[in-house]
This record gives C-alpha cells, structure tokens and sequence, in this order.
C-alpha cells in the first residue's frame, strides 16, 4: 500500500444504518502488514439490535420483487468488479486475477438465485392412491424463518457471504451476517450493494466484531432459527455445541485429494498436472476444496512430477496488485510461516522439497514436494496454502481410495483416470461429499450443492438450491378434492 492511501474506515450495516462501537479493528493488507481500513469492534449488544430489528420485519417481497433486487445486485457488482476486486485484494492479499474471479462468482450466485426464485417450490400430493384413500389433495409451501445468523470466514469475502445472503433474500428471509475480522470491509461493501439494489434494510445487518466479544450472540441469540457458518472445523465444533436446539448448517474444513492413476497416456499425464497445480494454487491455495494432496500411482509418478514441476515454475509469484502476478500472498506472514513449516517438517520425515523460491512474509510462493509421507502433518491437516504435495501410492484402486478416506475430512476430490469403470469404483468408493472425474475437487457451479461429510461438514449444503431449502420450513395442508 502506497503512503498516499488513504485509510478508510466502514462502519457495521445494521438495518442499512451506519453504526460504530467504543473500540476498532484494523485491517491489514497482507503483501506489506500496512493497515488499509477500520471497521468497529462491536460487540453482543449490536448482534443483538440487528437480531431483534430482523426478527420483527416481515418480509413482503414478491418473487418478482426478489427476482428484481438478485439481478440487480449482479448488475451492479459487475459495474464496480473493479473497486471489489481492489478491496477484495486489499484484505486478503490474493492477486488481482483471482479477485475478479471472485466478483464473478458471486454475480453468478445472485443471477442464478433471481431465476430460481419464479419457481415455485410447492409440491401436490393426490391422497386417493390407496384403497383407503380419500378425495383430497396434500399441498406444500415453504415458509422464511424467524432470522437467520450468517457467519462468514476469510478467504472469499464476496462469494461466501453471498452464498448465504442471496437464498435468504430468494426465500424471503432476514440476516444478521457477520464477516471475519480479518477481511470484513467486503461485505459492508456488499451490504450498500444490496441496499442499491432495492433491498429493504431490514433484511440485512452486517456486524463486525471480535469472535470474542460478539461470537456467542451469533450462535445463541433467541431469534436466530438458524446459523449457517463456513469456516474453520474447531469453530464450527463449537459452534455445534453452543447452538443448541436450532438448525445449524456448518461448512468446514476440507483435505482434497487429486488421484492420478495409472492408465494416463503422457497428454493425460500433462492435463493432470494443469489441473493439479491450478487446483493447489489459485486463491493463494485458500480454498477448502483446494488441492491439498495429490496421490499418485507409483507406477507413473516418475513421469508426472516433472511436469507438476514444469508448471509451478511458470506461476509469477509477487505484488498482489501487479497485472502480471499469477499468485500474490496468504492471509498472513503467521499462516505463511505455518505451511512453510509443514512442509520442512514433512522433509525430515522423507519428503523431497523440489521447488520453493523462498517465503517473504506472507507471499508464500508455489512449494512443490514429491515424496511426501501421507501420515506428515502437511497432508493430514488442511494445509491452507500453495503448497503442491505429491504422495506417491500403490497402483491399487483399493489401497488409493483407503489412503485418500485416513484423514477426518470429506468434503471435496478428483480423479484423473479414462476407465469408466475406475470411476464409478471411485465415485463409490470416496468417502466425500464431492467426486470431480478430469477437474479439480473445487470444481461446481454456484447453484449446485455443495458440501461435505465427516470432520467437512453436517450434511447439509450449500449451493443455491440446498440453501433455499435449509432457509425454509415446509408447511403442508389438505384440501378436499373431487377430481
């Protein structure tokens, strides 16, 4: 950040008012630690306000109404990509490219919300299917809930908030939305996007605070009905035990695998490593359904890592606000130097450190490893960085699909096989919520679901669709009915 920058300060949305607290928060931009921006240090009583605002706002928008502020709000983050991918960049230190990545993908959660909001979600059931059966009909309608508390983690700003605020306003729900600390000044951004768009503010409030200070009022406030959190797996444990008796949808951590196996040609072998290294690299590595671990049958692992080699080399590593940077930094110089650990410590266990260009604070620059033992902490843990690590494993289908379900997480995975049959036997076989055949685990649109199992996640998903119904009670009624 250039001396000349000024040092803005964004107050919370509560109910489209703009709001301080006593104390504030700095933000800070990860290529040199220099404070971009201040938001308050709030704390319950302001969670509390925007609950109690929300929880007495009944919603009256017509599904054209929704309709209308969905495409509006995608409208509008497309004429200001640009500022967001700024901001964006600015609180997270990822590279420009991935920035308005991320504005792209979050004009794609509002416009596909806006096309599914005219759907209509009833469903009929004729009641004289039976020999006892009567003349009626059963019918379904969905129903918002009182509020909904929306908590939201660091590495996509834009996106992930949206994935929780665009069903909600598709379902004609109100939101107490709070941003991490670490990169809030997004989603007050968004917050004045949506209020553009014809939103009533009652529908939204975005508080910011320290988890500390304001975290248990976004789990155990009386009239959140549900809390939809994505983030980090102790968090979300306790968030799980704090909750209570209310709906909880938690997304969490994630270990992805990319499996190679052994019937690839050297063409597939070349479009494995594409996929490998864009999987592991892209958003500084910051994505749960990165790739965190490559398994690769020994059998061709020999010709395969040069090439994962050969493409690491490639990714211009730097200034996060360069045109030409292909990969800028991670959060922090603290999650930097953590990864970077791992991997040193991965070494001594018997890895092979490959390429590593050298950290400067918090750039960590693509890190290839071959060789990596699979009980190593690099790979068993979610290690949230651009880190390519290559474990080499038997040319055994069985054995590759135990060494890939070891670790606590399933969210996400790839594979890279052109035997039918393999597929299927992996699709099976993966404990996760995800499977990609020939793409990265990542890989979906927004309105797909989205989720995962075990130490991942409780089940429930995210994607437009999944959300609207997670969003929803589902009240049924009965008519008579001659016909």
């Amino acid at each position: 950040m250039k001396d000349s920058d000024t040092i803005r300060h964004e107050p919370m949305r509560i109910a489209g008012r703009k709001v301080d607290a006593e104390g504030v928060i700095e933000v800070h931009y990860p290529w040199d630690n220099s404070v971009i921006g201040t938001v308050p240090a709030g704390n319950a009583a302001h969670a509390r306000d925007a609950f109690e605002i929300a929880a007495n706002y009944t919603p009256k928008l017509s599904r054209h109404d929704r309709k209308t502020i969905l495409l509006r709000t995608a409208e509008i983050l497309e004429s200001r990509r640009e500022e967001l991918a700024k901001l964006i960049t600015l609180e997270l230190g990822i590279s420009m490219a991935d920035s308005r990545y991320e504005v792209g993908r979050a004009m794609d959660v509002y416009t596909l919300a806006s096309q599914l909001v005219i759907l209509d979600d009833g469903e009929i059931f004729s009641c004289d299917i039976t020999p006892g059966g009567k003349k009626r009909k059963i019918f379904t309608t969905r129903e918002p809930l009182s509020a909904i508390s929306a908590i939201t983690p660091f590495n996509h700003p834009l996106n992930m908030i949206s994935h929780k605020i665009a069903p909600a306003i598709a379902t004609n729900n109100c939101v107490v939305a709070k941003p991490t600390e670490l990169t809030p000044m997004t989603a007050l951004m968004l917050a004045d996007v949506l209020y553009e768009a014809g939103l009533p503010p009652e529908m939204l409030s975005v508080v910011t605070g320290w988890p500390g200070d304001i975290g248990d009022e976004m789990i155990t406030n009386p009239h959140a009905e549900l809390v939809t959190f994505t983030g980090g797996v102790p968090v979300g444990k306790l968030i799980a035990s704090k909750a209570g008796y209310r709906r909880q949808v938690l997304e969490l951590g994630g270990n992805d695998p990319l499996i190679i196996c052994n019937d690839l040609s050297d063409d597939d072998l070349a479009k494995a490593a594409d996929l490998a290294v864009a999987g592991a690299t892209k958003n500084s590595g910051q994505r749960c359904t990165a790739v965190k671990r490559i398994l690769c049958m020994e059998s061709v692992a020999d010709r395969f890592v040069p090439l994962v080699l050969e493409r690491a080399k490639k990714i211009r590593h730097g200034d996060p606000m360069a045109e030409e940077t292909d990969l800028g930094c991670v959060v922090h110089e603290q999650a930097a130097a953590t990864f970077e650990k791992r991997v040193y410590d991965a070494a001594e266990q018997g890895a092979e450190v490959l390429y590593d260009p050298g950290r400067q604070g918090a750039l960590l620059p693509p890190i290839v490893v071959d060789r990596v033992p699979h009980g190593s902490e690099l790979v068993m843990e979610e290690t949230f960085g651009p880190v390519i690590p290559v474990i080499r494993v038997p040319d055994d289908d069985a054995q590759v699909m135990e060494i890939s379900n070891s670790t606590p997480f399933g969210l996400s995975s790839g594979v890279c096989t052109n035997d039918f049959r393999r597929m299927q036997a992996y699709i099976a076989g993966l404990k996760v919520g995800t499977v990609n055949i020939w793409e990265v685990p990542g890989f979906r649109i927004e309105m797909s679901p989205f989720g995962g199992i075990k130490d991942s996640g409780n089940g429930y998903k995210e994607g437009v669709i999944e959300a609207m119904k997670s969003f929803t009670n589902v009240k049924t009624w009965s008519m008579p009915w001659e016909a």
